[in-house]
């Protein structure tokens, strides 16, 4: 991997290749230049006045020789020691500047350290690398911006100057089939930190298509893109997942600690994981599929290289369609919904699960139910907040999550959510519709736990009516969530009323002759344990979302859970 890559607006800084201790260091090395090569580019695109003041009919390469040589002086010397055209006009030198920090800032910026073991002094040097490499950056930004102004600042802010996080990778040597030795000496991610809140824009806003079987084995279209590829190895649900990925696809990387419990060294050496997912392969194709190898009993999903699946959704969803395909083989029932457990004031805690496919209504029952019942409720605890899993324990259906962390729609929180926990939230274009944040929610072990289910209910985001509706049986049951309809909101490609198995075409609906006996084992098994099975009229769907129908149905879906 080498000591500075930038591609599609994503930056890798190489620590153990080259690391910047002072800002001649990094004013010396190629990076910068690449760097000032992109933003006369950028320029030339966006300003193109500024673009021929600096170029002044000159070739491009001279001119960054140039700059360079006079950022250099101006590290030691006045402005009125030195002799340079680009300070006749100081207003627009320092209009470059701004263009040029605000260009690099504009960049997704990761650092990177490789390391052979995990002592406590590699990790504190890893972490005190790059806040010493941030510090320079900005310390270099002012130097210079402050000179050209002429004078000191009066604000100063301590923004992300250089990198928006930092990853920590170690070489694992892991129970490797010869199928997938192509993977062998790609690094995985041991420890990653984060500078939040984090903003990423991707190139897209939406999911587009479904995942689909093949019998093409993945492996086998595996481009390695000279050593382009990092791991990060994570347990989605209690499954063992090694998302291998494509390094300008780091943005989509760095939300998942947020979402999915990174593994330790310990859970992932000598040890062949459940899933591998191999994510932003150049094979030419538009794939987002998946394959069973059976010789290996693994799970491989593959997500051709492409600009849509900037879109943080597809990797979620690849990961929890491998998940949810290896949990049906294990006999447990996929929920796409959000469950929580209420602990209530009189002492009592009541499990409550929603099921429904996007935009049904789930989380924001949860938050109109909330606020509602403030005061009634002791406290409350996210298992999952769109996948989780049915099991029978004991003759009881019990359940668990797949997910630490939430990836909600902005748009659908209530207005103080989004701001309470921004300080460790990663936000996906929050200015543009469908904008999207990664909240982490909740506790590992809790998650894998297993919880008691006391109501289950189907989000109907489509019907015109208020409150909820008990069903009893078997066959009242299985058409509302089996059919899983619902009126599409336009977070994916579906927009009106539709339909799609289970609710869930995240494994079940391509697995269906597997999902059907399950449902009917777990639905049978909720109705003899005397379990609330229902539907809840959230009115996501209708005009002006029924009038904020979704808090009066929330409030009789509360006075129910009371009741139980």
């Amino acid at each position: 991997m080498q000591a500075f890559y930038m591609a599609r607006k994503t930056v890798l800084i190489n620590y153990t290749k080259e690391y910047f201790q002072t800002s001649d260091e990094l004013l010396s090395s190629d990076g910068f230049y690449e760097f000032l090569n992109a933003f006369l580019h950028s320029l030339k695109e966006e300003n193109i006045s500024l673009y021929q003041w600096i170029l002044e009919d000159q070739q491009e390469e001279d001119v960054m020789m140039e700059l360079i040589k006079l950022l250099k002086m101006m590290l030691v010397l006045e402005l009125d020691e030195l002799d340079s055209r680009f300070l006749k006009n100081k207003v627009y030198f320092n209009e470059i500047v701004e263009l040029a920090y605000n260009f690099w800032r504009s960049m997704q910026r990761y650092s990177i350290v490789f390391t052979k073991n995990e002592s406590g002094l590699q990790l504190a040097n890893f972490i005190d690398a790059d806040n010493q490499f941030n510090q320079m950056v900005l310390n270099f930004y002012r130097l210079i911006q402050q000179k050209v102004q002429g004078s000191k600042n009066k604000v100063y802010r301590q923004l992300q100057a250089g990198t928006n996080a930092s990853l920590l990778l170690r070489e694992y040597s892991w129970y490797t089939p010869s199928e997938y030795s192509a993977l062998k000496d790609i690094p995985f991610i041991n420890t990653i930190m984060l500078r939040t809140p984090l903003i990423i824009h991707p190139k897209s806003n939406k999911r587009l298509g479904i995942f689909t079987e093949t019998k093409v084995h993945p492996m086998s279209e595996f481009n390695k893109d000279e050593d382009k590829w990092m791991c990060y190895p994570c347990k989605v649900g209690t499954l063992l997942t090694y998302i291998y990925f494509h390094q300008d696809f780091t943005s989509s990387v760095v939300g998942l600690p947020n979402l999915f419990e990174l593994a330790s060294d310990f859970e992932c050496i000598d040890v062949k994981p459940e899933c591998i997912i191999l994510f932003g392969n150049k094979d030419g194709s538009q794939d987002t599929t998946y394959f069973y190898d059976r010789k290996n009993d693994i799970w491989v999903g593959k997500v051709s290289y492409q600009d849509v699946i900037e879109y943080f959704g597809y990797l979620k969803k690849m990961a929890l369609t491998l998940h949810n395909l290896k949990a049906m083989q294990k006999g447990w029932l996929p929920i796409h919904g959000a469950m929580i457990n209420l602990y209530l004031k009189d002492g009592r805690k009541k499990g409550l699960v929603l099921m429904g496919d996007s935009g049904a209504g789930k989380s924001e029952t949860i938050e109109a139910m909330t606020g509602i019942a403030k005061g009634e409720i002791i406290r409350q605890e996210i298992i999952f907040d769109d996948m989780g899993v049915f099991k029978i324990e004991d003759g009881k259906v019990v359940a668990s999550g797949t997910e630490i962390g939430a990836f909600v729609r902005l748009d659908d929180l209530d207005k103080g959510t989004a701001y309470r926990d921004m300080d460790r939230s990663v936000f996906f274009n929050p200015e543009s519709h469908n904008a999207r944040v990664v909240i982490p929610v909740a506790n590992y072990q809790n998650v894998t736990a297993s919880h008691q289910v006391d109501m289950f209910l189907y989000a109907n985001n489509y019907t015109n009516k208020r409150g909820i509706r008990q069903v009893t049986t078997l066959e009242e049951a299985k058409p509302i969530f089996v059919e899983g309809k619902r009126f599409a909101l336009g977070t994916t490609q579906e927009k009106g009323l539709s339909t799609t198995y289970f609710a869930n075409p995240f494994g079940p609906m391509q697995m269906q002759e597997v999902c059907n006996p399950l449902i009917d084992k777990m639905f049978k098994t909720l109705f003899e344990t005397n379990v609330y099975v229902g539907e809840t009229y959230t009115c996501l769907g209708l005009e002006d979302k029924g009038n904020n129908g979704i808090v009066e149905s929330s409030r009789i879906l509360f006075e129910e859970i009371k009741a139980l």
